[in-house]
């Protein structure tokens, strides 16, 4: 492993893979994979440098990208990439697109970036020493009431079976009552939206690990909260077993955390 912080590994890839991202946006062209997602000319380049770019400076450490699938070098550490989240925004032209890389030691997200290239938007994290975006501190929201924070949602229906589908569907309708308005963009966007304190809460239904790992280690090192969407630990054990497992989330400020938490299992 050469002499590189995680902080500034993740800051240096993150702006080279935006550059490759943003040359590809508003003319790349889209396949339409197994599950019914897409994936694009960008999510393959990009996917490719950051792997590259974790083999030469961690060579001993797991990766696991959304594209490739997992690589295991018998290691406690793992980074876990996604090289576009939003693909399907980033397919039409959309901004709302990020690409994510975290870290796990164990079980445990130590670690992570995501940039929002259209934005020129870097958000970092490392364990114990907060989130900046570009730099600069970032925060979850310090409202206390629902009905005057934003909040995002994300739908994914094809993911999940019918009766879940419409499960996730019912929430909604609780939830859009109680707050101030819904957003969603169903991507990395919304989570640092959230990481930052301009949404109370950001809430994807449906997703991988490597939908997960980056948001969560940013959302917490901004003071909020990352559980599952029942409130629950998520559990990251054994996670190159784990790439087909469906990880929804809720997240955000702790107060407004604890009080979708009372909506959704009331």
């Amino acid at each position: 492993m050469l002499n590189k912080s995680y902080i500034d590994f993740l800051n240096t890839t993150l702006k080279k893979a935006s550059v490759i991202a943003n040359n590809y946006f508003g003319k790349t062209t889209t396949k339409l994979k197994a599950d019914n997602s897409v994936v694009t000319e960008a999510d393959i380049e990009v996917g490719k440098y950051i792997i590259q770019e974790v083999e030469k400076f961690y060579p001993d450490y797991n990766i696991i990208n959304e594209e490739t699938g997992g690589t295991d070098k018998n290691s406690q550490f793992t980074f876990v990439i996604d090289p576009i989240d939003g693909t399907s925004n980033f397919s039409v032209g959309l901004p709302q697109y990020g690409i994510m890389v975290g870290l796990l030691k164990g079980d445990k997200p130590i670690a992570g970036g995501i940039s929002i290239p259209f934005y020129k938007q870097i958000y970092l994290a490392e364990k114990g020493k907060g989130t900046t975006c570009n730099g600069k501190k970032v925060a979850v929201s310090k409202e206390k009431e629902l009905s005057k924070v934003l909040i995002a949602y994300g739908f994914s229906p094809k993911a999940v079976h019918l009766s879940q589908a419409k499960a996730y569907a019912n929430y909604l309708v609780k939830l859009i009552t109680q707050v101030r308005n819904l957003r969603s963009s169903n991507s990395a966007y919304d989570c640092v939206q959230a990481a930052q304190g301009k949404y109370g809460i950001y809430i994807n239904t449906a997703g991988k690990i490597w939908d997960n790992i980056a948001p969560h280690i940013l959302i917490e090192e901004a003071g909020g909260i990352y559980t599952d969407f029942y409130g629950k630990p998520m559990d990251y054990s054994n996670p190159l077993a784990k790439l087909s497992k469906e990880y929804p989330v809720c997240s955000g400020a702790p107060i407004l955390h604890q009080k979708i938490q009372k909506i959704i299992n009331s």
